[in-house]
């Protein structure tokens, strides 16, 4: 509906005009505000480096494996698994130890002693931050690389079809709140009448039903969800009391506790209210309701804000009550854009004022909506790469672009609300005035006075349609409101899928990831010139290398020695080693198999992030003549 507010008079230019000044200028300060760009944020956790390091080879056995994470995460007595060349655990099977220190957030499991060589495999599992489950795998190998029998898992942690009976529940919940909340306030806000009317009450009852089965089935699906994804572990007693102690799990048992506190005001609202006849004890009735209903739904909204992006990251205190704000004016709008289609459809009594205090409802939900908008987008976006370079920050253009449809299709119906009048009520009205000498005649007859009162009010519903759909400012305001329906639903449904996606300035930071969470970075082949002088006799040269693909995952690296006269060079010794500082990753030790004069190479070096990495090379040209060089490469 109209997101310009109502006007009384003539003036159906100027405030569309007002409202795209303002919209445009929010706009710009949404574009500045990402420009600014702010300090870092969190949302999913990221695996953002390993001890030992992926695809390292290592002398001896370490006596654990530590996994370090962008965020704080939960995890449980297999969150961490290690496991040898034949699948067997070489981990103690004990629950991950925190080793986490000031901002660094690091896990790690003991191994047994005495390990034997080979490719051993590290499989994690974790519960971000913000609800959302995480995990990956990885290799490292004792000795030398060898064969293994372990398959890397394939599906991420909330796949398969729990993952997608999950999300599907979370969807129909948005979509119960909305109808809820938003069909509850169009009755108390701008049409009062709409309690006596039975498709509103329809939508409202609705809404509660569809938001308190999508809870439970979230509720019983946590525990496979973010565990081992079959639908048998939804009924595991002792996996339902584990959700029901971390933060999502009670964020779900409150939204159930506050659905029954709701449908005592769906009752009250739609029984006490509806029959009350005297206005004075009708308005006192619709302030408690407004202030009741106001406060449950609040409460309801802060079920997600207390579990999902807004409680992790910056500044945290103001997110979650903007995201509150900003989900009851997406209920507000939305909601009560589906009861006004509902009530121009299937009630023959709404009128013109009704519909212009909507108009103001939707007004404010905008301008709210553009104010806890631009907030978020600053918090989780903070930059144009991430904005255009990421999935969440498309879909956030995605949504954006949703609402400036939403906006113009609005601006439509805005100028049919101009033209509806009440005469159509008014003809209504008097189409149901019916000579009484008939009633009269028959009031001795209670079946048969029955019966003429039920053929009178079908005939009156049949008068009110045919006046209703004649009406043509009517009609055109509902085909008006029913695109704006179907744009909703479409925004809804990208504002659900943004609550699931990795906000854009973390998955920025995370560069693409490590290899055993994400694919690889697209990247190009490193080449690099370095001089070096042992200060000894023929101790001056070049060292060469070339990294190839050059990016994030598995690479070749050839290194070449040429001596001062341009010529292979030979040395007793030759290591490398790469650090990832602006992360503090590393220096992940790289060995090189010498393969002919001056040529050594290395296979299957892995680069666990993109980033500029700082390459250590260190030569030995005899027993006391050794010199360290180094020189920063862009990878990835």
């Amino acid at each position: 509906m109209s997101a310009t507010a109502p006007c009384a008079g003539p003036s159906p230019i100027r405030r569309p005009l007002a409202a795209a000044a303002l919209l445009a200028t929010l706009a710009g300060l949404v574009f500045g505000l990402l420009l600014a760009g702010a300090g870092p944020a969190s949302a999913h956790a990221a695996l953002t480096g390993s001890d030992p390091a992926d695809g390292a080879v290592v002398d001896t056995a370490p006596k654990e494996v530590t996994l370090s994470f962008s965020e704080a995460i939960a995890v449980g007595d297999d969150s961490i698994r290690v496991l040898d060349p034949s699948g067997k655990r070489a981990d103690t099977e004990a629950e991950p130890k925190d080793l986490s220190e000031g901002s660094t957030v690091r896990y790690g499991v003991a191994l047994h002693s005495g390990l034997p060589d080979g490719t051993y495999t590290v499989a994690w599992q974790a519960i971000s931050a913000d609800s959302h489950p995480i995990s990956g795998a990885f290799t490292f190998s004792i000795g030398a690389p060898s064969d293994t029998t372990v398959a890397l898992p394939s599906q991420e942690a909330g796949g398969g079809p729990v993952g997608v009976v999950y999300d599907i529940a979370r969807y129909a919940a948005y979509g119960g709140f909305v109808l809820l909340v938003g069909g509850s306030a169009f009755v108390l806000v701008c049409w009062r009448g709409g309690a006596t009317a039975l498709p509103m009450q329809r939508l409202v009852v609705r809404g509660w039903l569809t938001l308190t089965a999508a809870t439970l089935v979230m509720l019983l699906l946590r525990n496979p969800y973010t565990g081992s994804g079959k639908f048998a572990d939804a009924f595991d007693l002792a996996g339902l009391q584990s959700v029901l102690d971390t933060k999502p799990g009670a964020a779900l048992v409150s939204r159930l506790l506050l659905l029954g506190a709701a449908a005592l005001f769906i009752a009250v609202l739609f029984g006490t209210y509806a029959r009350r006849e005297d206005e004075r004890e009708k308005k006192d009735l619709t302030f408690g309701l407004a202030v009741g209903g106001g406060v449950v739904a609040m409460g309801i909204a802060a079920t997600w804000a207390m579990s999902e992006h807004a409680s992790t990251g910056i500044q945290a205190n103001i997110a979650m009550p903007a995201d509150v704000l900003h989900l009851l004016a997406v209920a507000a709008w939305l909601g009560g854009l589906a009861s006004l289609l509902v009530a121009l459809y299937r009630t023959p009594d709404i009128g013109s004022a009704a519909v212009r205090r909507f108009s103001a409802v939707a007004f404010g939900s905008v301008v709210v909506l553009a104010a806890t908008g631009i907030y978020q987008s600053w918090r989780q976006v903070g930059s144009w790469s991430a904005l255009t370079g990421t999935r969440y920050g498309q879909l956030l253009i995605l949504k954006v672009a949703l609402i400036a449809v939403l906006l113009a299709v609005a601006w439509f119906s805005r100028r049919w609300t101009g033209r509806l009048t009440d005469s159509a009520v008014a003809s209504e009205d008097a189409a149901e005035e019916e000579p009484e000498s008939e009633s009269e005649s028959v009031s001795a007859d209670p079946e048969r006075a029955a019966q003429l009162a039920r053929q009178r009010a079908a005939l009156t519903a049949t008068k009110k349609k045919r006046i209703r759909d004649a009406d043509p400012q009517r009609s055109g305001l509902r085909r008006s409101v029913l695109a704006e329906a179907a744009v909703a639903v479409v925004l809804l449904a990208v504002t659900t899928m943004l609550t699931s996606t990795e906000p854009g300035r973390t998955e920025e930071e995370a560069a693409g990831g490590t290899p055993s969470a994400s694919a690889p970075a697209a990247g190009g082949p490193v080449n690099l010139k370095m001089p070096f002088d042992t200060g000894g006799q023929n101790g001056k040269g070049t060292v060469r290398i070339d990294i190839e693909p050059g990016r994030t995952g598995s690479n070749d690296l050839h290194v070449w020695i040429d001596g001062s006269d341009g010529q292979p060079m030979d040395v007793p010794e030759l290591k490398l080693a790469l650090t990832l500082e602006s992360k503090d990753i590393g220096p992940l030790p790289v060995v090189p198999d010498r393969l002919a004069e001056g040529h050594w190479s290395a296979s299957a070096v892995q680069i666990p992030m993109a980033g500029d990495w700082k390459i250590d090379v260190t030569v030995r040209t005899s027993d006391i003549d050794q010199v360290t060089i180094d020189k920063n490469a862009k990878i990835g």
